[in-house]
């Protein structure tokens, strides 16, 4: 890392892993904290600048960086949202200064005028209308948050004057405004884009968007990092970081000594297992903070005996959550009951309302001799043992597959592992034939955005209602029917009161064998300073304010 003003060198530091005086409250703590930890939301803005930051993607090398088509932590540093989270997991605005219903079914989007292109093209209203399309096809990541826009192109999305656009829905949807503060409000150029056609985010079709850093026409060289450079016009002020490179590592082991030693300066998501040495001497500092993040594994097929709920719900007896959490989560998270954390709803006005119905849920417990019976009345054939994919190299990932292993021993499960390269392992959430032979994926999941009813409801919905990742073809109707009735009520308490009911149904479907919630971890070169470290670090312009202290 190259600096301008500042002294080089590392700087060793001990990790900011500081004992508070309070304990988790009983019936659980807000934070979910199994130990006593102090979570840091957000680190001091930088205030020095930098001539270059390596920064390590432990997730690989994605597939693209179009917006539309992927999830990432590159793309919120090149594309803006129309509406921006915070470090609270609060919505401000962003691109648009304003974005409100106007009556149940019409959202207005009132863009800012001074926002501009990095080929210093303004933005319009036509360009948003173009990116918010994009996430009206089914095959969209985003799909979900956009199933009750009216499908008529002419009328459901449409620019309504220079700078304002306006959505036109087929029923009230009370999660839409959020959802604009994730990659689903990515905003993208809509004459590169067209011209580019379904190469826009590859590494030979590019990208143009608005945000901090820019991605020059070569920047991305596959299959060995990502270069982006300082956007000098942006609309919220200039970066501090003159170029920002992206790495791809996702052993465990080999990005810890990287970070200590100073070879790469920053990472989110560092590996549990690596707490010691981040803990120990060495460049930077390690910051934990809240997160909506869990391990789970669920099915990836209809006709996987995995699809069969008695099969789920037996791994789910067989496996020790406390030592899944001492072993693979090394202490940095705690057990959650359902695939939605307490997390996400503490901040919400029904709050009380929803963990009420999370405190009524069952607690995650131990019971081999119910497991068997639960596999012994499932009726699948279970002569051919059931695949776990994991990605390769992420240690945490192979721990999780190879404690269901052992839990399906127990129980009369054969489970075999396969571990796939991360491009093939990230390709598989979007290829339907990267799955086959595939019977469980495990995998790291999230709640982008404020709200509860985004996550489940791309496990739980069918796939023409936002199911995006209901690849079982999971179909339970008053699952079905009290998750949209909580979508679409105007009150917030009706809203809690319907998805509690449907969690009363779901969560013992164990359809996502949620396993435990963690912290996020965020490894930072010890003059560096300014990357949130809460959940909104998935979805907004986290290196915005990255520079030196």
């Amino acid at each position: 890392m190259k600096r301008t003003g500042l002294a080089a060198g590392a700087v060793a530091c001990a990790a900011m892993l500081a004992l508070t005086a309070c304990g988790p409250r009983t019936g659980g703590d807000a934070d979910g904290a199994s130990a006593e930890l102090t979570l840091v939301d957000a680190q001091p803005a930088g205030t020095q600048p930098v001539d270059e930051v390596t920064w390590a993607i432990v997730e690989g090398e994605p597939a693209t960086l179009n917006p539309a088509a992927s999830a990432n932590l590159i793309i919120p540093n090149l594309c803006d949202n129309l509406l921006s989270l915070q470090p609270d997991f609060s919505v401000e605005p962003g691109v648009a200064e304003r974005a409100e219903f106007v009556d149940p079914v019409t959202f207005v989007i009132t863009l800012r005028d001074d926002v501009t292109f990095w080929d210093g093209s303004p933005l319009t209203a036509d360009d948003v209308v173009y990116s918010l399309q994009q996430s009206t096809d089914p095959a969209s990541q985003w799909y979900g948050a956009f199933a009750l826009v009216d499908p008529d192109p002419a009328t459901g999305i449409v620019a309504t004057g220079p700078l304002e656009v306006t959505v036109h829905f087929v029923a009230p949807d009370s999660t839409f405004r959020d959802a604009l503060a994730g990659q689903g409000g990515a905003v993208m150029q809509r004459a590169f884009g067209e011209a580019a056609g379904p190469a826009v985010g590859t590494p030979d079709g590019g990208l143009m968007c608005t945000g901090p850093f820019e991605l020059a026409e070569g920047g991305w060289k596959p299959g060995s990092e990502i270069v982006t450079t300082a956007n000098k016009e942006y609309w919220g002020g200039a970066p501090l970081v003159e170029q920002l490179t992206y790495t791809f590592v996702n052993d465990g082991s080999t990005l810890a000594t990287a970070l200590t030693q100073g070879e790469i300066d920053g990472a989110i998501n560092v590996a549990p297992s690596s707490r010691a040495v981040f803990e120990g001497d060495g460049a930077g500092t390690l910051t934990v903070g809240h997160s909506t993040a869990s391990y789970s594994f669920g099915p990836v097929s209809p006709t996987s005996a995995a699809a069969n709920p008695k099969i789920r719900q037996a791994l789910s007896l067989a496996i020790d959550r406390q030592q899944y959490l001492d072993t693979v989560v090394n202490g940095l998270g705690y057990v959650q009951k359902t695939l939605v954390p307490e997390f996400s709803f503490q901040s919400m006005e029904a709050a009380d309302v929803y963990q009420a119905g999370y405190d009524a849920l069952a607690e995650p417990t131990v019971d081999l001799e119910a497991a068997k019976q639960l596999v012994a009345e499932s009726g699948e054939d279970l002569s051919v043992p059931l695949v776990v994919a994991v990605p390769a190299g992420a240690k945490e990932f192979a721990q999780t597959a190879a404690i269901m292993q052992a839990a399906g021993k127990e129980i009369g499960l054969r489970l075999e592992i396969d571990e796939l390269q991360a491009s093939d392992f990230g390709a598989l959430f979007y290829d339907p034939s990267k799955r086959a032979g595939i019977d469980f994926v495990a995998t790291q999941g999230y709640l982008e955005t404020p709200g509860v009813l985004g996550y489940p409801s791309l496990f739980l919905l069918p796939p023409a209602m936002g199911g995006v990742f209901n690849w079982s073809e999971y179909d339970d109707p008053d699952v079905t029917a009290h998750l949209m009735a909580a979508r679409n009520a105007s009150d917030p308490r009706t809203a809690a009161s319907e998805f509690v009911a449907a969690q009363e149904i779901f969560a013992p479907q164990q359809l996502q064998v949620t396993l435990a919630g963690t912290y996020q971890l965020t490894y930072l070169n010890s003059e560096l300073s300014g990357v949130t470290t809460s959940v909104a670090a998935y979805s907004s312009p986290w290196a915005l304010h990255l520079g030196g202290k």
